[in-house]
């Protein structure tokens, strides 16, 4: 690291910390406040890269002392780029990915920076698996505190269904463990509330025996897209639930283990998985396999790490993306109509639609037993504008909100919160529905003052 050519204020707090504190100037400070979604370039203040508890205790006690403003950064995923802001002190968990799995209780704890694929790596070893999202690269703090829908959400519920206790260090820099037992009402907002109530410094999941899947794409002609989504929208819910499939308007990669004769070519596909037992993975795939007349049935058997990181090596760190959502209770024949015309409208390569069943295990859960408050729809729907090249960021941004203006008037209101930009507070407050209040009102109790409010903020009841 270049020392800082004057004294300033941070000179306290990297005394204080064992991790380092990186500002304007430093050797590495591009690549520290540098996150996933390119199209965000923020500059802190500084950077302080915790390596244990004691540090984040002592970024917040610091930040508070300083009255700055803080965001708080795991994984760096953040669709908004939340993790970073302009004159912030970053409290940066990224160096914090321990993973310990406990084989007797079924249970693994990971700390508040460790991304999934390190979650991944360390229960496949014992034959386990907890539900998370699509990418082994999403940072497991911020897709766990915005709800958690991914592979497995159908069978064993979302992430936060899983979520058995977090530690969390509070606004104040107390430090406390969340859970059904102690503290309760916080437990309650961790779960789909975002980042509004601490900062995670780990997370202990319940775990599932899930080792080897039956998955893998399906793809039809973009120009079957309407015949598909009626099929798609009767079949899946009747499914069973070790049976999940997302829907996507995409375009087929250049590369392997695509056919050439597919290459760029626009389609409408299904990314399925069959997580029980395998002795019934091919009876329990047979109806979905069966319809219509498919470009590639790319269904195999693979490990379930495997397909949590199938999309890693596409979607790398940089891209820029523009982000744009919504629930729907139902896939109405009009908003087939917007995806058929969208659809053949993407923009780039990357761009895309995808659409995650929530059902099964989510609907078994009563909506304000957490803080997720849309367990009652049919879909988590995403609109995602992606290239490598910063000059077509115009483009995608203008094919995903023309996309969302479309189709939103047949959504449920709200969005997920992981899939959300920077889009005004009546987003917010839809998106956490009718948990809003009783969100504001734990924000009141841990966090008065909004301290924390670098995030899909939820303000503090009065």
């Amino acid at each position: 690291m270049t020392a800082t050519a004057q004294p300033s204020k941070f000179d306290e707090l990297d005394t204080a910390m064992r991790g380092a504190v990186i500002r304007p100037g430093d050797d590495g400070y591009d690549a520290a406040r540098a996150v996933y979604n390119g199209m965000i370039d923020r500059r802190p203040a500084a950077i302080a890269r915790c390596v244990d508890v004691a540090d984040v205790i002592t970024a917040t006690r610091f930040a508070r002392a300083q009255q700055m403003l803080v965001s708080i950064r795991g994984g760096g995923h953040n669709a908004a780029g939340l993790g970073v802001w302009d004159e912030a002190l970053v409290i940066d968990l990224s160096p914090m990915r321990g993973v310990v799995v406990d084989p007797v209780a079924k249970t693994v704890r990971a700390e508040g920076g460790a991304v999934w694929g390190d979650v991944d790596h360390a229960t496949h070893a014992f034959g386990l698996a907890t539900p998370s999202g699509i990418l082994s690269t999403t940072g497991v703090g911020g897709l766990t505190l915005g709800g958690g829908i991914g592979y497995l959400a159908r069978q064993y519920g979302l992430t936060i269904d899983n979520l058995l206790s977090a530690d969390v260090v509070l606004a104040d820099g107390s430090f406390v463990t969340a859970s059904e037992e102690s503290h309760p009402d916080l437990f309650w907002a961790l779960r789909g509330g975002g980042g509004n109530f601490g900062v995670v410094t780990s997370f202990l999941f319940r775990c599932h025996e899930v080792d080897t899947v039956l998955a893998g794409p399906v793809f039809y002609a973009i120009e079957d897209t309407a015949e598909v989504m009626r099929w798609y929208r009767e079949v899946q819910p009747g499914l069973p639930t070790e049976v999940n499939g997302w829907l996507g308007l995409l375009t087929v990669p250049p590369g392997p283990p695509f056919p050439e004769e597919l290459w760029l070519r626009k389609v409408c596909g299904i990314l399925w998985c069959y997580s029980g037992p395998p002795e019934r993975a091919e009876q329990a795939l047979a109806p979905v396999r069966a319809f219509g007349s498919p470009l590639l049935d790319g269904i195999m058997t693979m490990p379930y790490p495997m397909l949590q990181s199938a999309f890693d090596a596409l979607l790398p760190t940089g891209l820029q993306w523009y982000w744009r959502a919504d629930f729907f209770r139902e896939i109405t024949d009009s908003a087939i109509a917007v995806h058929e015309e969208f659809g053949r409208q993407l923009p780039t390569m990357l761009s895309a639609m995808h659409l995650y069943p929530i059902d099964g295990a989510v609907h078994r859960t009563p909506p304000d037993a957490t803080a997720f408050a849309y367990r009652d729809v049919g879909w988590a729907g995403v609109i995602v504008g992606i290239d490598p090249d910063p000059a077509n960021a115009p483009a995608i941004r203008d094919w995903t909100v023309r996309y969302w203006e479309a189709l939103h008037p047949t959504s449920a209101g709200g969005a997920y919160v992981n899939f959300m930009m920077e889009e005004g507070v009546d987003r917010v407050r839809a998106s956490f529905g009718p948990n809003y209040d009783r969100l504001a009102r734990v924000k009141a109790s841990y966090d008065p003052d909004n301290f924390f409010r670098i995030n899909q903020n939820i303000v503090p009841a009065d």
